[in-house]
């Protein structure tokens, strides 16, 4: 017994003498006869974008980390890609995986554009989309620096790695960081519980294709991290909404837990939990909902793609076209069915039903049955966390006050998409209020600070079943088992008048400060003037050095902050006024 740590120690120089030998044959070197941008991955060389002159960064988008799941591959775990070895250009990013187009799509062109608005609620991205890009400081590194792998939201049936907010560039430049972003499959391609597509094996069968997809990614980050000057020992998953759901299954995946090995080794999950109904307090809202669930779901797709495509006049139909077809030739026809025409199922058929989410199924493989009992039990990937909220998540989501009459039982929202867009992309936030809260906000939630019937006040009771809750769930059970448990709360609300009271710190609106990206995107003219921005940007500094440092080295204290972050329940409070920072603790 007391020989193995020796033998461990004098192994461990040689490991890291193979990981540097690796590191330096991915990087071109200036007399390898390879361009500078080229890098050898695991399938093929890519040739990436030298930015330095624009912002100081290197950067490699739409680089293959699975084959595109089109054809028999669609609703299969993800492939290793097909090697290639011509060099690959990788200087945009790839398609958007197929989705039905909502504020936070990619509209027809992949990016935020006029689109967006003329796009909602058809069918836009592509099934082949597997593609992840990454981001590096213009610089060899001295030593390999720490991977930050983002998983974007999206209610796990939208979003894009494409979407302005996500890049990478500012963040991986003011970290010296390797920061990377991954597309994965959404909606009834990422999720689908359908026995016709059963085959036996545990990960397939569970029917979550994005979590698999998003695993897959990380395999490709451990293997060709070093290309890119990364170290594969030091990798963050961070994920935001369905993407912080999608990290938290991730780290209670028993399939993980059974690897031994991990893949990722400090965890970051903003806005988001991983809660069944079981561990919260009555009326709240779970992110885990039973697996019997997402079967009648998955059946009834079936059924209704029978029906909508003429191959049976009803359900009953079509359930005995289904008994006499067998799993086989169902799932060859609904591999033969176009993504459009299955997602307008969704929309027409399943949505009236009440079927329309997607999220992780509780599978008891690649998805624990009940992730907070399995954290309570240690039965998960023990590592450094910390977890996001925003003060006002809910103000996102004011049309859930309808949910119940103890929310005020109607929407909270007067404007559709379609008008939320079009007044965000021309709005003048230096201009005097081109807006009014009658514009936005029902007169039953008005005044909006009205006490407990107001739009503030409902939006807190909402917040109170869902985003909190959840948040306190997983968290209570991660510090039964460790120390490492660390929180902030998001508080800036510096926007123009009257969008300070119609948003003020909501969901998604500290994704800017996170990446250091103020630029255009969908709320960015209703949140951003020059007057906020000395306060927001030295916000977004103290917030990227935190994320960083919990890259580093697992903690996201710097001495920068002027205060100490304690760990959970402890929380930092993230805030600025005009001209600086108001951090503090809570």
């Amino acid at each position: 017994m007391m020989g193995t740590p020796h033998r461990r120690g004098r192994a461990w120089p040689a490991f890291a003498a193979a990981l540097l030998a690796l590191w330096l044959a991915g990087c071109a070197s200036p007399d390898s006869g390879e361009p500078a941008m080229q890098r050898r991955t695991t399938s093929g060389p890519v040739v990436g974008s030298d930015d330095s002159a624009v912002n100081g960064t290197w950067s490699w988008k739409g680089v293959p980390y699975a084959q595109p799941p089109v054809g028999a591959l669609r609703w299969r775990a993800p492939r290793d890609p097909q090697p290639w070895s011509a060099a690959r250009p990788a200087r945009s990013f790839a398609p958007a995986c197929v989705q039905t187009q909502r504020l936070y799509g990619p509209g027809l062109n992949n990016r935020y554009d006029e689109t967006v608005g003329s796009t909602l609620g058809r069918t836009v991205g592509d099934e082949d989309c597997l593609y992840l890009n990454i981001w590096t400081p213009a610089s060899r590194p001295a030593a390999p620096r720490p991977v930050i792998v983002f998983v974007h939201g999206g209610s796990n049936i939208t979003g894009y790695t494409a979407d302005p907010v996500y890049d990478g560039a500012a963040l991986a430049k003011h970290e010296d960081a390797v920061v990377v972003s991954v597309n994965y499959r959404l909606g009834i391609f990422g999720f689908l519980d359908a026995k016709a597509l059963k085959t036996g094996g545990r990960e397939e069968d569970s029917g979550n294709f994005a979590l698999l997809d998003i695993v897959k990614a990380l395999e490709f980050v451990a293997a060709n991290a070093p290309a890119f000057g990364g170290d594969p020992q030091r990798v963050t998953l961070m994920g935001q909404s369905a993407g912080a759901v999608n990290v938290y299954a991730l780290l209670t995946s028993p399939m993980l837990v059974a690897r031994g090995r991990p893949l990722f080794h400090r965890l970051a999950a903003l806005s988001g939990g991983l809660s069944t109904a079981a561990s919260l307090p009555p009326g709240g809202i779970p992110a885990v909902l039973p697996a019997p669930v997402w079967a009648a779901r998955g059946e009834a797709l079936v059924l209704e793609s029978l029906v909508a495509g003429r191959q049976a006049a009803d359900a009953t139909q079509a359930r005995q076209w289904e008994a006499v077809a067998g799993p086989e030739r169902t799932a060859a026809w609904l591999r033969s069915q176009s993504p459009d025409a299955l997602l307008q199922v969704v929309r027409t058929r399943l949505a009236a039903r009440g079927m329309a989410a997607s999220n992780p199924i509780p599978d008891g493989w690649v998805l624990a049955q009940d992730p907070i009992a399995a954290v309570r039990a240690g039965k998960y990937l023990r590592m450094p966390v910390l977890a996001g909220h925003t003060r006002d998540e809910t103000k996102l989501f004011p049309q859930l006050f309808a949910l119940s009459p103890a929310l005020g039982g109607t929407s909270g929202r007067l404007l559709d998409d379609g008008a939320v867009f079009s007044l965000a992309a021309r709005y003048d936030p230096e201009a005097p209020p081109q807006t009014a809260l009658a514009q936005w906000i029902p007169p039953a939630y008005l005044p909006v600070d009205a006490p407990g019937t107001g739009f503030d006040a409902r939006a807190r009771q909402l917040d109170a079943l869902w985003f909190s809750t959840i948040r306190d769930d997983m968290l209570n059970a991660l510090r039964t088992r460790q120390e490492a448990v660390w929180a902030y709360e998001f508080e800036w609300d510096r926007l123009p008048p009257p969008l300070n009271q119609i948003f003020g710190a909501a969901h998604t609106f500290d994704l800017p400060f996170v990446f250091g990206n103020f630029g255009p995107s969908l709320y960015s003219r209703f949140m951003f003037t020059r007057a906020n921005a000395p306060g927001r940007q030295a916000l977004s500094q103290a917030m990227m050095r935190s994320l960083g440092a919990f890259a580093r080295r697992g903690d996201p204290n710097d001495a920068g902050l002027g205060a100490r972050w304690p760990a959970w329940p402890g929380r930092l409070v993230f805030d600025a006024d005009l001209q600086r920072t108001a951090i503090r603790v809570r």
